[in-house]
């Protein structure tokens, strides 16, 4: 995760689990020949946020870290693009760690995820009906820049840490509401497993999640292979497949190679449902004329000249 001269941004929160982070790589600091430096976002909801964001503050002064501190009105964008508070905090958060990320030259950004948060990231991608890539949870690294160093931890030896170091981390009320779903997964569902079921269930959900990681990488290498085979042409604007080498894939990979070639084309498949997905592989699979699909306003997927066109609309 951390090579030696790394400048690591460490997302900071103010609470247990991102003060836990925090503390240790401050004390790893010179062992490991790395330069921290804190990203926090004060999401102006709660009474309480203004505490939490002078206990960062005053925290990283007295160690002599770099502190970058940001004002976000989360209700405000969340209302603007009609997805919840929970969803707006997220993606403006990771906003401003990349924002901060690029103006330190940094190698890394470091989060605070736990456990407990792959547990809880997992189950309620089942009850949503998430596909086999959403039992993976949440990975140690992503895309070769964010890393968890406490993905593998439980939020109690973490909370232990914090108590044992003196830490005093401000603790969110709202965790205690069980108004989100992850929430309710964390503070209802868990526990009723826990007591009924399996007293080891997280123990055996993140052994399910590893297990699932290690299937996906492998059929992830595939799809790399197989796009590979298949590619006919690639530019900053469309990506032509061979129609006839595409239509004898395995089905699993046929769906998989449609996202990561709308992934390759627009940065992301995230609006892309399975729906969409299948009606690409019919269309492939009638191959009678000149047809197409905009499974998306942002894409546009025709069928032409015994050729696969993903074409980015403008």
């Amino acid at each position: 995760m951390i090579f030696n001269e790394d400048t690591i941004i460490v997302g900071v929160s103010g609470g247990p689990d991102s003060m836990c982070l925090l503390n240790i790589l401050y004390n790893l600091r010179n062992r490991l020949g790395i330069n921290i430096v804190v990203a926090h976002v004060n999401h102006m909801i709660r009474e309480e946020a203004e505490k939490e964001t002078s206990y960062v503050k005053e925290f990283c002064d007295k160690k002599g870290i770099k502190c970058y501190i940001k004002y976000i009105d989360v209700k405000k964008i969340a209302q603007k693009y009609k997805i919840s508070d929970e969803e707006a905090g997220r993606v403006e958060r990771y906003k401003f760690f990349e924002e901060i990320f690029y103006k330190e030259d940094a190698k890394r950004i470091a989060t605070a995820h736990n456990q407990n948060d792959n547990v809880e990231t997992v189950l309620m991608n089942i009850i949503r009906g998430s596909g086999v890539s959403g039992l993976k949870g949440i990975g140690p690294i992503r895309n070769g820049k964010i890393i968890r160093p406490l993905i593998n931890i439980k939020r109690s030896k973490i909370e232990k840490y914090c108590e044992d170091n003196k830490l005093e981390p401000k603790f969110d009320k709202t965790n205690n509401e069980n108004v989100y779903t992850r929430n309710k997964v964390r503070n209802l569902l868990i526990p009723f497993l826990e007591k009924e079921f399996n007293p080891n269930i997280m123990e055996a959900i993140n052994k399910l999640s590893d297990l699932a990681t290690d299937d996906n990488d492998y059929v992830d290498r595939q799809v790399v292979k197989a796009f590979n085979e298949v590619l006919v042409e690639e530019n900053n604007y469309s990506i032509s497949l061979n129609l006839k080498k595409f239509n004898v894939l395995d089905n699993v990979i046929k769906k998989r190679l449609v996202l990561y070639t709308i992934s390759k084309l627009v940065g992301s498949a995230k609006d892309i449902e399975k729906i969409h997905v299948n009606d690409i592989i019919k269309l492939c699979g009638n191959n009678i004329g000149n047809k197409f699909l905009t499974p998306k306003k942002h894409i546009k997927v025709t069928i032409k000249s015994k050729k696969i066109f993903f074409e980015k609309v403008i």
